[in-house]
This record gives structure tokens, sequence and C-alpha cells, in this order.
């Protein structure tokens, strides 16, 4: 059972509406997705999180390593990635393609066991996880606290017992916004805000100090990913949790996160750390700090699946007779991609989603949106 073939696929879904963050403004979503394919005729899928076009370029370097390998070694498998780069790519864009394609192998081994993720990484925890829903980005036009205050409180509707904002326009705005979509989803559903690293320290102690008394989950990301120390200063300077990590790579980068006391909760992108072979390590690392780990989650229904599969085998920090909740991120911005691509039986559903027991990561490809979807410089082979 070797590793037959790899193939890489870039997407894109063009917004009917345009948003935007502290950092930029987006009309369109883009992804590379990796489908790999045994000598036994069974496939597996995954997707790097970041620049799509690099990304795929990353999965074809990397091809000829892990064609020909034994498709149940992910461990042995990723070692060699690992190793082939190296040299020029300890961080970054590489390392999301080597993430890529060490999700399409476990989803392949999974089905070629005839077993779910979960129990391959050593066991599920837990049978349901709850989702927050991601949203309140901004958008052009007046009137923003309303908006994302009706956006909000539409969440509270669905059910979701918890949900993330944006923040870092400005410190005034982002005040405002908190308060409104505070008061509009009420005291009992938990707030996040998520500032994409705009403010520097001052600004951050600023906006946290402010904004405490709206009962705020976590702060994530508050300033840039390279000012580890002011990480551990802001830590001391609000009672909000701190969360960051989704640009970090490899348990090296968490090594330096942790050993800093820069987060409360570390957040790993699956798809672009490593992959689940090396989240597993930065999970079991986390626990050595008593840090929770809370993954970034951001892309298609693969991505999505393999975070489930991941919080539903991690270690409850500490561990007791009622564990705490664990969440996942639920994006819910406009995306076809995410929508229409995979088909699974883990669903939103009162308000958590429930562990799927199917083989792999326990979703089908729809192999219409992949071609659909397809970029016009990718020509789909038959």
């Amino acid at each position: 059972m070797k590793i037959k073939s790899i193939e890489s696929f870039i997407l894109a879904d063009k917004l009917k509406e345009s948003f935007y963050f502290s950092q930029w403004e987006y009309s369109e979503r883009r992804i590379c997705i990796v489908k790999v394919t045994s000598t036994t005729g069974h496939v597996g899928y995954g997707e790097g999180y970041g620049p799509a076009g690099l990304i795929k370029a990353g999965i074809e370097h990397l091809t000829p390593y892990v064609v020909g390998q034994n498709a149940l070694e992910t461990e042995t498998i990723w070692s060699t990635m690992y190793r082939r780069t190296l040299d020029f790519a300890r961080r970054g864009v590489l390392v999301s393609a080597i993430s890529a394609i060490d999700v399409a192998l476990w989803d392949l081994k999974g089905k070629i066991l005839e077993q779910p993720v979960h129990l391959l990484l050593g066991g599920k925890k837990r049978d349901t996880i709850v989702p927050y829903a991601t949203g309140m980005y901004f958008t052009h036009g007046g009137n923003m606290p309303h908006k994302l205050a009706k956006e909000a409180k539409g969440y509270a509707d669905m059910g979701y017992k918890a949900m993330k904002m944006k923040v870092g326009l400005t410190i005034e705005e982002d005040i405002e916004n908190v308060k409104q979509i505070r008061e509009a989803i009420g005291p009992k559903v938990k707030l996040m805000i998520d500032a994409n690293h705009a403010y520097n320290l001052r600004e951050a102690v600023q906006l946290a100090q402010a904004v405490e008394k709206y009962d705020i989950s976590w702060f994530e990301e508050p300033i840039s990913p390279e000012y580890y120390n002011q990480y551990a200063e802001l830590r001391e300077k609000t009672n909000i949790p701190i969360s960051g990590g989704e640009c970090e790579y490899l348990r090296f980068g968490f090594q330096t996160l942790l050993q800093s006391k820069s987060v409360d909760i570390a957040q790993p992108d699956i798809c672009s750390t490593g992959g689940l072979t090396e989240a597993k390590r930065i999970a079991t690392l986390a626990t050595v700090y008593g840090v929770e780990v809370v993954p970034h989650t951001w892309g298609t229904g693969i991505a999505f699946s393999a975070a489930l599969h991941f919080i539903s085998n991690i270690d409850c920090m500490p561990g007791r007779l009622r564990s705490p909740e664990c969440y996942i991120e639920h994006d819910r911005t406009e995306n076809g991609l995410r929508d229409e691509l995979t088909t699974s039986d883990m669903v939103f559903d009162k308000g958590v989603i429930k562990i799927s027991d199917k083989p792999g990561l326990g979703f089908t490809l729809n192999e219409d949106a992949l071609h659909k979807y397809a970029c016009s410089e990718y020509v789909l082979k038959s």
C-alpha cells in the first residue's frame, strides 16, 4: 500500500461582497487542496493554509520524496518532508505544503485501515465539541456597529454558545463595536475578539482594559507575533486571556511561544504548522506548560474535519470529573468552497458538533465542486 500519486488543486470562489479586517480586504476565497492516492486505490485529501499558488509549488517540490513511500508511515514521511526542506524552510509556506500532504495522509490512512482519524491519533476523549462562530468582519457602508450587532444576534439565535469578532480598526471603534455586540447577544454567550496583530503594546493594553467589562473570553493576536515578550507583558496587564499562534510553525516555534509565557491559549493552524502529525506534538508540548490549545481553523471542510478529529483527541488540562467544553473555530463568512466541496455528518446541532466515527477524516469530497471551483490556470486531470 504505497503512495501512487499526489495531485494539487487551486480552487477559488469570487465573493458577492468583499470583507476586510485590520490588515487586508478580500474579494475572493482561494485555497490549495491536495489529493493523495495509494496503490490500493484509496484516496486522502488535505489542504494548506496560506497563498495557494505557493503551497501548490511546495507540494510539487515535495512530491518526488513522498511517492512510493508506505502510505501508513505518516511519521516517517513527515520526517522526510521536514528534512528535505529544513535548510531553507523552517518556517512559512513550505511548512503549509508539508501540512497539506500530512493531513491527506492521515485521511488516507484512516480509509485504508477503515478507522476514524481520532482513533489513530490515540482515541476520542470527547464526543462533542462546541463551535464558536467566526464572523463580524468589516464591510463597506454605514452604521458598522449596528450591522455587526445584527450579525452577532443572528448567530446567537442559531444556537451558538460562543462567537469571535474582529477588532483592530481604531480603539474607539473597537470599543463601540464590542459594546453593541455584547448588548445584542446578552451575557450568556461567550465573546472573543481578534485584532490580527493590529496594535502595539500600548494600544493593546488600552483596548484590553477598556473592554474587560464586556466579559471577553480571549483576546487573539493583539500584537505582532514577533514580540513574544510584549505578549507576556500584556498578559500581566489584563484579566482577559491572551491567545495566539496561528503564525507559528512547528513545535519549535511553539516552544518559543510557550517558554516566553506569551499566551494563555495556543492556536496552531493544523494546515500550516505541520499537519496533524506536528499538531499532536504541539498539543503535548502545551500540556507541559499548562496552556490550553484551541486550533485556528480556516478554509474548507477538509481543514474543519481535521481540526474536529484533533480536538476530540487532545488532553484536557487539568483533568477533572466535569471537563470544560472544548471549542473549535467555525467560520461563517461567505465561502462556497467550504459549503460545497465536502459533506459530512459532523454538523452544527443544538450548540455542538458530534464527532464522526467514519473512516479517515469523515467527509465526502464533491468532485463536481472540485471542477466548478478549479482555477483556469490549472487543468484537472482525468
